[in-house]
C-alpha cells in the first residue's frame, strides 16, 4: 500500500533553515508528481510546493517563493523541501502528498515551529 513518511521538522529560530524529507513506498514513485502541504492551527491545509515526475517543473505558493525549494530523488523515492529564511508564520504541520485519482494519499506530517 502507499506510504509516505515525513521527517526533518523541529524548532528553529526565525531566519533559520530546515530540510524536510518524505520517503515514499508502495507505488512507482517516478510516475507521479509530489507535493508538500501545510496546516497551521485553526487554518485550512494549504499547498506549499509541488514537483513534476522528473523534477522538470516546480510550483510554489507565493508566500514561500524564493525561500523554499522542492526537489526529488527518484532513485531514493524521496521528495525534499528545503526551507530557508523561516518566519514564525511558517509554523505548521507539513504533509507530503501524492494524488492518484481518485485517491489522495498523505503522510502523518512533521511539525515545524519557528520561534525565538
Amino acid at each position: 500500500q502507499v506510504q509516505l513518511v515525513e521527517s526533518g521538522g523541529g524548532l528553529v529560530q526565525p531566519g533559520g533553515s530546515l530540510r524536510l524529507s518524505c520517503i515514499a513506498s508502495g507505488f512507482t514513485f517516478s510516475n507521479y508528481a509530489m507535493s508538500w502541504y501545510r496546516q497551521a492551527p485553526g487554518k485550512e491545509r494549504e499547498l506549499v510546493a509541488s514537483i513534476s515526475r522528473t523534477a522538470g517543473r516546480q510550483n510554489y505558493a507565493d508566500i514561500v517563493m524564493g525561500r523554499f525549494t522542492i526537489s526529488r530523488d527518484n532513485t531514493k523515492m524521496t521528495v525534499y523541501l528545503q526551507m530557508n529564511s523561516l518566519k514564525p508564520e511558517d509554523t505548521a504541520v507539513y504533509y507530503c502528498n501524492v494524488q492518484q485519482p481518485p485517491r489522495d494519499y498523505w503522510g502523518q506530517g512533521t511539525q515545524v515551529t519557528v520561534s525565538s
